[in-house]
């Protein structure tokens, strides 16, 4: 058995079992094919899945990850990956319905795509999870990247939401960041200091190139998203899943919100990343 499998193997045996102390499992970054390793998982073991995925783009990702020292920019190791498939479904479908068979009855899957895939990921998660777990469709939008002439410039991703079973998931809109209102004027001062409910339409803006979130690590997603869905979706102690982890903004949100987490990336790269990340984050007290 390699080193990986084994440390693989023995996380898992982690996950599954108390510590001889009796407290909690603790969360996991794990490195290897996830599909692989989520069908060594137990059924329902999670009340979250955020993935964020390859989005198919027919590209290579690539990011150098930049610091300064004394007014100096320093550039550090470039990070890259392929974002081309010969068949993208049948590399992603599997792996949704692994994502189907982890959730907990009272889970919420969040799929990540952009216009390329995501009508034809619809189609796929009506298919496994049934039309009538569909709960929404998020659009994110933002105010970065390419301004087009010969079309309306692109500046949004699609965020799909799955629920488990529609006649018990769990939702918790009082737990949700609020933003302000648009015009304040038109509100009580109370409701005007308090916010507003977000509704599937979320304004934030990208992880800025020299912002304190930057991992260096191409399409990292900001934690202001990741954030709205852990908070509605999952309770304190919850488990929370990314098989597609990257950077770890999922656990990283997790963390400071008193989830628990796993984490799972095939390129080493994004382990190191992330065990980086996330041992700088704190737990709520």
């Amino acid at each position: 058995m390699s080193d990986e499998a084994a440390g693989i193997k023995d996380a898992l045996h982690r996950l599954k079992n108390l510590t001889k102390d009796g407290k909690k499992r603790e969360s996991e970054i794990l490195l290897g094919d996830n599909l692989g390793i989520m069908n060594q998982m137990d059924d329902e073991s999670f009340q979250m899945i955020y993935i964020d995925p390859p989005f198919n783009t027919g590209d290579t990702q690539s990011m150098t990850k930049q610091s300064s020292k004394d007014g100096v920019k320093i550039l550090g190791r470039t990070i890259e990956y392929s974002d081309s498939f010969a068949n993208f479904w049948a590399f992603l479908e599997p792996r949704l319905r692994e994502a189907w068979r982890l959730l907990d009855d009272t889970g919420t899957l969040y799929l990540h795509l952009d216009y390329r895939e995501v009508h034809y990921a619809k189609v796929v998660l009506d298919t496994i999870f049934g039309r009538e777990c569909f709960l929404n469709e998020i659009i994110w939008a933002y105010d970065y990247g390419g301004k087009s002439k010969s079309k309306w410039p692109t500046k949004h991703d699609n965020i799909l939401v799955y629920v488990k079973n529609p006649a018990k998931y769990y939702y918790n809109s009082e737990e949700v960041d609020r933003e302000p209102y648009m015009a304040p004027g038109l509100v009580t001062p109370e409701k005007a200091e308090k916010g507003k409910l977000p509704t599937d339409v979320w304004w934030h803006t990208i992880v800025p190139t020299n912002g304190k979130e930057r991992t260096g690590y191409p399409t990292q997603k900001p934690e202001g998203i990741l954030r709205r869905m852990v908070q509605a979706s999952t309770k304190e102690g919850d488990w929370v899943l990314d098989f597609f982890a990257g950077s770890g903004t999922t656990g990283a949100v997790a963390k400071k919100l008193g989830r628990n987490y796993v984490m799972i990336d095939e390129k080493e790269d994004a382990k190191n990343i992330m065990d980086e990340r996330l041992n700088s984050v704190s737990s709520p007290s």
